[in-house]
């Protein structure tokens, strides 16, 4: 089996437990609150995170040529120099907020009555959003990408809206979730290329269980009843959403083509409605199903490459 074959297979199966992950959270939405759940699961991805960066902290050490004035990348904890180490724990603090109030939104739309798989479209919005918000910083956007908004919109409405344009309270923070995780994936954008992505991300999920836990002991009421009923959730959202799914995303990217990539893991919305049409039987009306078919549809053009793209590339392999 060759590399790339290998990579879109494990960015399938990334996008498998990703979108399986929506009917963990759905289940345990009955017993802990928000900021519980999130604060338990991030606990436990930061933990199982902990040996990965400790096996590749002894191969890099082993391996690697100083290099103070590099990025951080590879280097390890050691040898970082100051700035170096103070880019990995601002990148994994600003990532930690952005990730917990998208993961917060994210919960607290799911208990308030949404389902699993009308959740995963809702929550794929953000690859629409994220070329949109780079208009703040002057970047274009390409045509397919407003055909991408307008499609998205149209399956919004067909998702969400009732009669009389009212828009249930849990599609509302399912929203505000797209446009956190928007911002968290520009976060992540801005900082992987300055430093090491895995500890970034253990830090990370430890700045989310740090604030979501002290926000259940301000809000909510968590008892080890709850805890021990939602058992399996937490421990599949934690690692297997959490610490396994981010370490196959970053170990597949590296051996396929971007593009390739970023539609593989869009199919999480889609593996979250057939998720909870098997496992909970959940059921979508003819409505809410052309819903999802137009939101897929913004999602796959969004991360289509432009003709400027297509040309470039063409210029570049004609020499």
């Amino acid at each position: 089996m060759n590399r790339s074959l290998r990579a879109n297979l494990l960015l399938t199966l990334t996008a498998l437990i990703w979108g399986v992950a929506f009917v963990a959270q759905d289940v345990a939405a009955n017993r802990l609150g928000p900021f519980s759940f999130n604060g338990l699961r991030m606990a436990l991805a930061a933990l199982a995170l902990v040996p990965v960066v400790l096996v590749m902290e002894r191969r890099v050490q082993a391996a690697h040529t100083a290099d103070e004035k590099g990025s951080g990348a590879g280097v390890p904890i050691a040898r970082m120099s100051a700035t170096q180490r103070k880019t990995l724990l601002a990148g994994g603090l600003c990532c930690g907020v952005m990730l917990t109030l998208g993961s917060v939104f994210q919960q607290l739309g799911i208990s308030m009555g949404t389902g699993a798989g009308k959740a995963g479209f809702i929550t794929a919005l953000y690859i629409v959003l994220v070329p949109l918000i780079g208009l703040f910083t002057r970047k274009r956007v390409r045509r397919l990408v407003w055909v991408a908004v307008a499609l998205s919109a149209v399956g919004l409405y067909l998702l969400c809206v009732k009669g009389g344009f009212s828009i249930d309270p849990g599609d509302g923070m399912l929203m505000l979730c797209a446009l956190c995780f928007s911002g968290h994936i520009l976060v992540v954008d801005f900082f992987s290329r300055k430093t090491d992505c895995v500890k970034m991300s253990c830090i990370q999920f430890a700045v989310v269980s740090v604030l979501c836990l002290l926000g259940a002991a301000c809000t909510e009421q968590l008892t080890w009843q709850a805890v021990r009923e939602c058992a399996v959730p937490i421990l599949y959202a934690g690692v297997m959403s959490g610490a396994m799914g981010y370490t196959l995303q970053i170990v597949a990217q590296k051996d396929t083509d971007p593009t390739i990539a970023s539609l593989l893991m869009s199919l999480e919305s889609v593996f979250a409605v057939l998720a909870g049409w098997i496992i909970l039987g959940d059921r979508l009306s003819a409505r809410e199903l052309l819903g999802c078919l137009f939101m897929m549809a913004a999602i796959v053009l969004a991360q289509l490459p432009g003709e400027s793209a297509s040309r470039r590339k063409t210029k570049t392999a004609n020499g």
